[in-house]
């Protein structure tokens, strides 16, 4: 259920979230071995990126937790990552936790 890289731990989304994803491979529970197709690797350590959590819910589902703007870190408006070794017609499930101005935006509509 929990990927490589990136340990898991009980961080409520409030907390500050330091770094980037880098190369965070998300695997079945209990799978041992390589990833094979259709077990995503997310990354954002680049320049912008800025996914700094990924929380891994069912086999389709992921939480992904955008770290703060630099210059305004009460808000987070934009998200800039990758996801790779995606298989062909894979169809997956992801809510960007943490963008509280769009949540605060859209919920208006």
């Amino acid at each position: 259920m929990f990927g490589t890289e990136q340990s898991q731990s009980a961080i409520g989304s409030d907390d500050i979230i330091a770094g980037n994803v880098s190369k965070y491979t998300v695997l079945p529970v209990g799978y041992c071995g390589l990833p094979k197709k259709g077990h995503l690797i997310f990354d954002a350590c680049f320049e912008s990126g800025n996914l700094g959590r990924v929380d891994h819910i069912t086999e389709f589902e992921y939480d992904l937790f955008i770290r703060p703007d630099t210059c305004n870190p009460r808000f987070r408006v934009w998200f800039n990552f990758t996801v790779e070794n995606v298989k062909e017609s894979q169809v997956s499930d992801t809510q960007l936790d943490s963008m509280i101005a769009l949540k605060i935006a859209y919920s208006r509509i």
